[in-house]
């Protein structure tokens, strides 16, 4: 039989014809992918191991893991448009290859979204990391179980099914989760705000209320404060986005104001003196800048003098040395000057009857 005949030739619903169409684009179209991710793939993998950016890896990574039953499906799926198929093979194919593009889709969203995670890991610093590295994998975790969900509902439309009740199961079974683990989701939730807001990091020296220490850990429930005293403190993470939170560490300067007395009896000269000895201190401490210093007011028992002054650095034991070395200083000029401090005295003065 002639190859023109053999052309002609009809069998079912095709002619020979058809089926050679057929079978020399699906030959075509699977050597044209296999070429594709042999040759051209393995060029612009050189290629991108010279960028700087390290999306195009991530890239070629997704396309690396491409297995051959997907070249054989999307040939298949693109070769048989040439000839009539039954219904049923065709329906079956139709299926078979919205499993493997939805599949592929989404494993190609989770690898644009652990490139951009890792990303937001590479900006911390390293102690950051470590610290943050369980929320944001908790956040991939929850990203992905959604792209999944979202993978089976499309997979099921699309194979003729009434998804509108499933999603809405899927919708009040997630409120009930939601209602049931809500002070644990208002937890996570909060590290989350945290982790992006950043009021705090590991490090910081806070307070909140009445408690205050340095950030030690941020975890997805809580967070931990080793506090003055030397315990820890457990918070939640709810609760800290919901208060003020004072942080000591985004201060570039300290101000300091602190007040002492001197005695009743002590003459105007050396009152006027005490603003030189102040003044001639804060001129020894070079990391503590004056801002004024006054007769403030008649106290009690005492004249009270008022030292206001700027530390410039937030640590906080650097303020307590440079106080105390301030208080020092104080004593030793007084002392020079004859200077007496108060402390708390009552005369008591009786008249005598005539």
């Amino acid at each position: 039989m002639a190859l023109l005949d053999i052309l002609k030739y009809q069998i079912g619903s095709n002619y020979g014809a058809n089926y050679l169409m057929a079978l020399v684009s699906f030959i075509i179209f699977v050597v044209a992918l296999l070429i594709f991710k042999g040759l051209i793939i393995r060029r612009l993998e050189k290629l991108a191991k010279k960028t700087k950016t390290k999306f195009d890896d991530h890239l070629i990574d997704f396309i690396n893991g491409l297995r051959w039953p997907f070249y054989v499906i999307l040939s298949l799926f693109i070769s048989l448009q040439f000839v009539n198929i039954p219904a049923s093979i065709d329906k079956f194919l139709n299926h078979i290859t919205i499993i493997f593009v939805v599949y592929y889709s989404v494993k190609f969203l989770q690898n644009i979204f652990d490139f951009a995670a890792d990303n937001l890991k590479k900006k911390g610093k390293k102690e950051e990391v470590e610290h943050y590295s369980s929320v944001i994998e908790v956040f991939k975790k929850v990203v992905k179980g959604v792209l999944w969900a979202v993978a089976v509902i499309i997979v099921l439309s699309n194979f003729g099914y009434n998804v509108s009740t499933l999603a809405a199961g899927l919708g009040i079974g997630g409120i009930a989760i939601a209602f049931a683990f809500q002070a644990i989701l208002g937890d996570i939730f909060a590290s989350f705000s945290i982790y992006f807001d950043k009021p705090f990091k590991v490090g910081d020296f806070i307070i909140i209320g009445n408690d205050m220490g340095t950030v030690k850990h941020i975890g997805i429930k809580t967070t931990r404060i080793q506090t003055l005293q030397g315990q820890e403190l457990v918070i939640s993470n709810k609760e800290l986005t919901e208060t003020r939170v004072n942080n000591y560490k985004k201060m570039q300067k300290r101000r300091i104001a602190f007040t002492f007395g001197v005695e009743y009896g002590t003459k105007l000269k050396k009152l006027e003196k005490i603003l030189e000895v102040v003044k001639e201190i804060f001129k020894k401490i070079k990391i503590a800048d004056l801002d004024r210093v006054h007769f403030k007011q008649f106290g009690d028992f005492s004249l009270n003098f008022e030292v206001v002054y700027y530390v410039n650095k937030p640590d906080y034991l650097v303020y307590m040395d440079t106080q105390q070395e301030i208080n020092f200083a104080l004593k030793e000029g007084f002392e020079k000057e004859g200077i007496e401090f108060a402390f708390p005295t009552q005369t008591l003065f009786v008249k005598k009857a005539k």
